[in-house]
């Protein structure tokens, strides 16, 4: 595993403590000032990682279709999400990114389809898609934190 999905491996085990101190009515709390919740934010992030590491590379994603109309970029939490919900979520927070290490290791990731960012850097390959998705996770991870302090 490199580095870079190292941190990434790290930051969701700590994301994922959060959750589990966390009931289901305060993860899908949207407090006033706030376009999202907790568990919004956190399926972003698996998404927004599944589309900079796999769509980008040509390769299918590991999350589906619905799951990525409902948490890629430009979204909003529309409603709550179940237990169960959050259960997969909380499984693909580590999943992604063992399958993704493995992937890495094996060479799998051939090609890129450049992609500037909102920060106006452009990603050419897999290894500029992995450190900034370590970036805007940690963006991520600072809205978890102050919607904790708020919910």
């Amino acid at each position: 595993m490199t580095w870079a999905l190292d941190v990434t491996l790290k930051s969701r085990k700590y994301v994922y403590g959060l959750l589990e101190n966390l009931s289901l009515e305060q993860l899908n709390k949207v407090p006033e000032g706030f376009n999202n919740n907790i568990i919004w934010n956190v399926a972003h992030t698996i998404v927004t990682q599944q589309l900079l590491v796999y769509r980008l590379s040509g390769l299918p994603c590991m999350v589906p279709e619905d799951m990525i109309a409902r948490y890629r970029k430009g979204t909003k939490a529309e409603g709550d999400v179940t237990q169960a919900e959050v259960d997969a979520i909380k499984n693909l927070m580590f999943s992604t990114i063992e399958k993704t290490a493995e992937d890495y290791d094996n060479e799998v990731f051939q090609t890129y389809n450049e992609y500037t960012v909102t920060t106006k850097n452009t990603l050419t390959n897999v290894d500029d898609a992995i450190d900034f998705n370590n970036f805007h996770e940690g963006i991520h991870l600072g809205y978890i934190l102050a919607l904790q302090r708020v919910i």
